[in-house]
């Protein structure tokens, strides 16, 4: 992992907890996270863990009624946080992109994709039309689009879903972010379309150092992709893990493996095992482990005290009592 030259990790959460109202109803409970610069980081998890959520509060686009309770948000070593709304519109989309789970509805039905694109240039850089027009075809170039000019003139719905995400893949990357936030980007596509918008992420961000935080419940997708993956559950990180997910350490984590379908290389006979139970409600106070009601491996402790987040040897961790030290 490379960091930036000060020390600092380019993006560092401590303690994030996200709410609605001002009662228990936490969806995002006390998080703990760390990107590189030009690192890929997976946060995985069953949907309602909190995933997305965090995704907002990065892009400072929490939804109405949504507010952080506590926490940092340490970008390129300052608190985000503590930003004034300015500062914060003006971090998003120069060096914080953010790439949408819906494509469709990331774009605006009733303009062209040329006129979207191109407004981040005349916005942001302020550049003319002519210019903001050349700049628009290059970036559709990059991404894949065969024919830019085309595609400038083209609406929305003229697109199929993988096109239109590689237009959002642009529009985030338009301006060379040090840091793009990829939620769910291909959850509307067939596994074929996903592999190569995956592969196009990649190859985009490679050269320019940027840091990638992939967000997705798809384990498969992180294969070779993601250094780093941070599973997440009922709001709080269990496990980090250190090159792909085929030892892993947490209960949780070991099941979400094993409910996995068999891969290409693996039997078609595969036996998928479900995690019994349901996860808990973000207004649940439980004083253990969230995870322990469905745990197999579970002892008392479990049910009565919420484990540490242990660092374990390799620079994994994971939020188990069994890790606790003697």
């Amino acid at each position: 992992m490379e960091e930036k030259i000060d020390g600092n990790p380019l993006l560092k959460i401590n303690g994030l907890a996200l709410g609605f109202g001002s009662g228990s109803y936490l969806p995002v409970k006390s998080l703990d996270l760390e990107l590189g610069q030009g690192e890929v980081a997976g946060l995985v998890g069953e949907s309602g863990s909190g995933k997305s959520l965090t995704a907002f509060a990065l892009m400072d686009i929490l939804p109405y009624g949504a507010t952080v309770r506590k926490g940092e948000i340490l970008f390129q070593g300052e608190n985000i946080l503590e930003y004034s709304a300015k500062k914060r519109r003006e971090l998003c989309g120069k060096k914080m992109g953010m790439i949408f789970q819906e494509p469709l509805s990331a774009l605006n039905p009733v303009l062209t994709i040329g006129d979207q694109v191109s407004e981040i240039f005349r916005h942001r850089l302020k550049t003319g039309k002519k210019e903001a027009r050349e700049r628009a075809l290059e970036l559709l170039s990059r991404v894949g689009l065969p024919n830019p000019g085309s595609a400038y003139e083209s609406y929305p719905h003229r697109f199929s879903g993988g096109m239109r995400q590689r237009v959002v893949i642009a529009m985030a990357l338009a301006l060379n972010p040090d840091l793009v936030v990829a939620d769910e980007p291909t959850t509307a596509l067939d596994p074929t379309i996903a592999l190569q918008i995956i592969k196009l992420l990649k190859d985009l961000t490679a050269g320019k150092k940027t840091g990638v935080l992939f967000i997705t419940h798809n384990l498969r997708l992180l294969e070779g992709l993601a250094e780093r993956i941070f599973v997440m559950y009922a709001g709080l990180v269990l496990e980090e893990t250190a090159g792909g997910l085929k030892d892993p350490l947490h209960p949780y984590t070991l099941g979400l493996v094993k409910a996995l379908p068999p891969g290409p290389s693996e039997k078609t006979g595969k036996t998928m095992i479900p995690i019994p139970g349901q996860a808990p409600s973000p207004g649940d106070i439980l004083p253990g482990c969230p995870f322990a009601p469905r745990c197999l491996d579970r002892f008392q402790l479990c049910l009565e005290e919420l484990p540490e987040l242990h660092l374990l040897s390799g620079g994994r961790r994971a939020r188990c009592h069994k890790y606790r030290p003697c």
